[in-house]
């Protein structure tokens, strides 16, 4: 791996969600600051609390059982292990792991919410985190059983029970004990402070950790959607006048402004003759700016209200320090509540999956000879004698409208599926977990309907190419560029063969966004 670049974090430190992106794949490290105002304004949150439960002796998950327990006091011989509690009777997570990176970004998330100084925690908490994302110690967490408030409860216990020597960890490629790891890294198990656990716990880490590749990915679809989109054009013999700047100009949204610039850019060396056939294109080509315009116009909101929940105090209570320090309180709330995450992500996945359908469109009418303006039936390169028994992608565009139609499944909105539960002391939750897994999956139907019509648009320019309608000086250079990058990874379809492996390799590429798009950064 190469060397790490740093990034701080502290109070006042907004960090961002590029800055969690790096953070996830191990291009960047989250280290705290050293400033000794942060330090000390930690430890003042600590010793609050610590003052306060010694001369008022009652405070909620420190001298109480949790949510509807709360009336239940727990006798101070006990207060110690009630910590351990939490974290253990919460291990009951079930469905697939969260990835590598998602640990990652989770440990992350929650680390910069502590630091906001809000939460009560100790530096030496801190510091732990710190140190399971410095030498990659990453819990074992499933990704289902959290309802989205009280915080990710019960994905957010397998963290703090691997603070605490316990459950399981990926480390070096393998899961292992915790505890065996510590032991061969000499890492004492910690100790958790009476209202540690709740603070690591009561929280929305998950569900944002989530919210940020998610919207690395959509952002990054909605670019490569524009290429392609300009790809489908080319292969079309369609009109780019579609995409004139003065036509958006009559109507300008700024994203649906954006992508018709990127689709002009590349098709300003389209042959003067195009177009040839129809006047106006079908909607899937010439509307593609309106459709995928929609989300790149969104992506601001979206960042936005993801980076305020990264850079927020979200658990419960919270401390109030005040300048007079006998003005400081323990407030009870519920940011722990994850509805700005939970109608990001249902929004999301919504205009994801209108991509999603876009491409599939568009691959439909490329595979068809009553659409395609002249190409071969479902874009075989077979020729002659060969020809009867070749299929091209007749196979592929079936999978496009299988994933499509499972991601159109899964735009129903998780946020309005909340259930009274926990004794009805949650008796309304934003399932924003469920809504960012939802959102993921979405994106990973659409990336492999954007995978299928890459395939397509890519057959169908060298068929163009063969018939000489097409060549290079027909393509922008930043489109050469591209094509030069992908024509490796994606076979002339002459005869038939199994195309997985292709559609596998080139998946990874765009999820780990391989390709530089218009200039931007990867």
């Amino acid at each position: 791996m190469n060397k790490q670049s740093l990034i701080e974090v502290g109070l006042d430190r907004m960090i961002t969600i590029e800055e969690i992106d790096l953070i996830a794949r191990r291009e960047a490290r989250l280290v705290l600051s050293q400033d000794e105002n942060f330090r000390a304004h930690i430890t003042k949150g600590a010793q609050f609390l610590k003052e306060k439960f010694q001369a008022d002796g009652c405070i909620y998950g420190v001298t109480t059982g949790y949510g509807d327990n709360c009336v239940r006091a727990v006798p101070l011989a006990q207060v110690e292990e009630l910590p351990l509690h939490l974290t253990r009777f919460h291990g009951c997570g079930l469905g697939d792991f969260l990835s590598l990176p998602q640990t990652r970004a989770v440990l992350a998330v929650r680390l910069i919410s502590l630091c906001q100084g809000f939460s009560g925690v100790t530096v030496d908490l801190l510091e732990r985190l710190e140190m399971l994302l410095h030498h990659d110690i990453l819990p074992v967490i499933p990704s289902e059983g959290s309802v989205g408030a009280s915080g990710d409860l019960t994905p957010l216990s397998y963290v703090a029970a691997v603070i605490v020597g316990e459950r399981d960890v990926w480390y070096q490629g393998k899961r292992r004990a915790t505890a065996e790891v510590y032991q061969e890294l000499e890492i004492q198990a910690y100790k958790l402070q009476p209202k540690e656990a709740l603070a690591i716990m009561n929280g929305t880490a998950v569900m944002t950790g989530l919210a940020t590749e998610a919207f690395c990915r959509a952002k990054y679809l909605a670019r490569l959607s524009a290429r392609l989109t300009a790809m489908t054009s080319l292969a079309l013999k369609g009109n780019p006048q579609h995409f004139n700047a003065y036509l958006f100009a009559a109507k300008p949204h700024v994203g649906q402004s954006h992508i018709a610039a990127y689709i002009r850019s590349d098709l300003e060396n389209a042959p003067q003759d195009f177009p040839i056939g129809r006047l106006q294109d079908r909607y899937s080509t010439r509307c593609a700016p309106h459709i995928i315009g929609v989300l790149e116009d969104m992506l601001p909101v979206f960042k936005k209200l993801i980076e305020t929940e990264i850079n927020s105090a979200n658990d419960n209570p919270l401390i109030h320090l005040a300048e007079n320090e006998q003005e400081s309180s323990i407030l009870h709330g519920g940011h722990f509540y994850g509805g700005h995450i939970a109608f990001v992500m249902d929004s999301l996945k919504n205009l994801v999956a209108n991509i999603a359908d876009l491409l599939d469109r568009q691959m439909a009418t490329l595979v068809d000879p009553k659409f395609n303006n002249g190409l071969p039936a479902n874009l075989s390169g077979a020729h002659g004698t060969r020809a009867p028994i070749n299929h091209g992608l007749k196979a592929l565009q079936i999978g496009a409208s299988a994933w499509t139609a499972e991601a159109l499944k899964n735009t129903m909105p998780a946020s309005v599926f909340s259930r009274s539960t926990e004794s009805h002391n949650q008796d309304k939750v934003s399932m924003g977990t469920i809504a960012a897994r939802d959102a993921l999956r979405v994106l990973q139907l659409s990336e492999q309907v954007a995978v299928a019509q890459l395939i397509a648009a890519v057959q169908a320019l060298r068929l163009r190419q063969q018939e000489g309608a097409l060549g290079r000086q027909n393509y922008s250079s930043d489109m050469c560029l591209f094509l030069d990058m992908v024509n490796d990874d994606i076979p002339f379809i002459a005869e038939d063969q199994p195309l997985e492996s292709y559609l596998r390799a080139l998946l990874d590429k765009i999820q780990n966004r391989r390709w530089a798009l218009y200039g931007a950064a990867k």
